[in-house]
């Protein structure tokens, strides 16, 4: 999908109010939108066909209905009446298959056009590293892929198609006009330059509004994610109220955005109406001047094909002005879409990058981790590791303990290639953790959070999540191992029950077994448990730590756990504290050292954590 991208080199933007400006950028953002219609040619262009085709039936279906009025019903002739009338009828009757089909074509078109960008900039949005959702808001990233997409595709469907249509039944109309009548003909284009005048006096306030009326959305969508995601907080805080009000504000600023730019519109329409009006006055006058003149040769029937051919001519120029403002939306749209598809990564894997190698016979099953003086900040003047060095040999289970914000977290951040140290050397079974291609390391790897997210579906399809293609049987047997398979047979449908949207339908400790169950189903060398059994009550975390003692054996794991109980028995415990590893060791080594771990021990001991 990347590759139909064209990159946007000519648009023009405002980097703090990222204004559109469509003067400098529509044609470029044109041109990029319809890159995407390349893999689609062969409808694009029977599309272009029937889009020229219907451009100049259209005049010619009022010049032919003008040349019925001026030749056989001047004349009184019967025979030519129905003659044209029949011709008349003829190439309406076509005019109007064009019509379907470039209507069919334009829709099909633009559907194909909206899959494959919405298709890219999901792809792309999958791509970015961590930090990149670390600083976007949700809802804004909703609004790129649904709304600003889905305007796109009124752009690409109506917008265009009907513009060129109403563009060449102009060309063609003042082709002919010019044919019949020059003098009146000049006339015509004399107003010409009043209605570009008029036109671009109102772009300006109507684009502006319509950006402003597009960001505004982006935040009531941004707004009502969070809102929706934290309710039972609203609720909690009685903030109902307060939410609400705010809520209303938001849609207040969107309708008055939309109503300036209809208030714009309202104003500019009927001045572009009056104009036609006007030109119909002086064609009136101008025209039945020549008729009386002594010696001309312009008749009755002349002026009656000039008048249908100036409503055609006129008619674009009015339709032209309400498809503007459509565009720009549609334009904004693009802009918004085409500026996160070119927002690069802070980070990616190199070209060059290699696979982590997969242990072969004889060899040990979990990976070997080595930090060494590793440097991390996720803002630049705020470190959160300093020059932190250890070893995990493989098989090894390391324990993270400290206070909240002490680093732990993130130094599986950092061994999940989630973020890249901002200094020394992170390495994996010897090799530099830049080096190794991201999917290559997250498929050797399983991850247990604190928050377990789990996604729409059965507890199978969840358990199944890091091998789509594993048997129920597989699944039940990990939930075995695990001592917790008889915990999801009691719930309603056993396997099969639907947790709902983020798992709504079950316990937080039972989204927690089905976490670990997925985790250890893809047999990851590297577990990584982030406070995974915070969640679970003491008998079944008995249970579980039962069962891990022999799951975690081969495999290389690391344990961050404020819980003590879950850490005694990991061969090496590191103490962090403000980003650096205090004490390290075993748990006996640390209780006999009486140091920081041996402080966190007595009082977890006695109740305190």
């Amino acid at each position: 999908m990347k590759s139909h991208s064209v990159p946007l080199t000519h648009v023009k933007y405002d980097p703090e109010a990222m204004q559109f400006r469509p003067e400098l950028g529509m044609f470029a953002l044109l041109s990029r939108v319809f890159a995407y219609a390349r893999p689609h040619a062969r409808i694009r262009n029977r599309l272009i066909v029937h889009v020229l085709m219907r451009a100049a039936l259209l005049p010619i279906c009022t010049w032919s209905l003008g040349l019925v009025v001026a030749g056989p019903i001047e004349h009184r002739d019967a025979r030519g009446i129905l003659l044209g009338t029949l011709a008349f009828a003829a190439i309406t009757a076509f005019t109007n298959f064009t019509f379907h089909y470039r209507y069919r074509y334009a829709l099909e078109l633009g559907e194909a056009v909206i899959h494959d960008l919405r298709a890219a900039l999901f792809t792309h949005i999958l791509k970015m590293p961590m930090s990149f959702f670390d600083t976007t808001k949700v809802g804004r990233i909703i609004g790129r892929v649904t709304s600003d997409i889905d305007s796109i595709r009124t752009g690409v469907q109506d917008v265009v198609f009907i513009s060129v249509v109403q563009v060449g039944q102009l060309v063609v109309a003042a082709g002919l006009m010019l044919y019949y009548d020059w003098v009146l003909f000049l006339a015509v284009a004399a107003i010409g330059p009043g209605v570009w005048l008029l036109n671009r006096a109102f772009t300006t306030r109507v684009a502006d509004a319509q950006r402003r009326a597009t960001e505004s959305f982006s935040r009531i969508t941004a707004t009502l994610t969070e809102t929706v995601s934290g309710v039972r907080i609203t609720q909690g805080y009685v903030r109902e109220k307060v939410n609400a009000a705010y809520f209303r504000d938001l849609v207040g600023d969107q309708a008055r955005y939309n109503l300036i730019s209809a208030r714009t519109s309202a104003v500019f329409l009927p001045l572009l109406e009056f104009k036609t009006q006007l030109f119909t006055v002086l064609v009136l006058l101008l025209g039945s001047w020549r008729v009386l003149a002594e010696g001309s040769t312009t008749s009755v029937g002349n002026i009656v094909q000039f008048l249908f051919l100036s409503t055609l001519f006129f008619e674009p120029i009015k339709e032209l002005g309400n498809q503007y403002a459509t565009a720009l939306a549609a334009m904004v749209g693009a802009e918004r879409v085409f500026r996160m598809l070119d927002t690069e990564p802070e980070w990616q894997d190199p070209p060059d990058a290699i696979e982590l190698p997969r242990p072969g016979p004889g060899q040990p099953f979990g990976v070997r981790a080595e930090f060494e003086e590793v440097w991390f900040a996720y803002e630049p003047t705020r470190p959160v590791l300093e020059k932190v060095s250890f070893v995990a040999e493989p098989g090894n289970t390391i324990a993270l303990v400290g206070h909240t914000g002490s680093g732990k977290t993130t130094i599986t951040n950092l061994l999940t290639k989630m973020y890249l140290p901002g200094g020394g050397t992170l390495r994996v079974d010897g090799l530099d953790i830049t080096r190794i291609r991201s999917g290559s390391l997250h498929e050797q790897m399983g991850v247990v959070h604190q928050q377990s997210f789990l996604f729409e579906g059965s507890v199978l399809d969840n358990i199944r999540f890091a091998r789509p293609k594993a048997s129920e049987e597989e699944a039940r047997a990990v939930t075995e191992k695990l001592g917790f398979c008889d915990l999801i047979e009691f719930l309603p449908e056993g396997f099969q029950t639907q947790v709902g949207e983020g798992g709504v339908n079950l316990s937080v400790g039972q989204r927690q077994l089905v976490s670990f169950a997925r985790a250890l189903l893809a047999n990851p060398r590297l577990l990584i448990l982030d406070e995974a059994t915070s969640a679970i009550d003491a008998l079944t975390e008995g249970r579980i730590q039962r069962a891990l003692a022999t799951l975690l054996r081969g495999r290389t794991s690391f344990v961050v756990a404020h819980r003590l109980s879950t850490v005694r028995q990991a061969d090496v415990i590191l103490v962090m504290r403000a980003g650096e590893i205090v004490e390290r060791g075993s748990h006996q080594t640390l209780i006999e050292q009486d140091g920081i771990y041996a402080g966190l021990n007595r009082h977890f001991t006695h109740g305190a954590l």
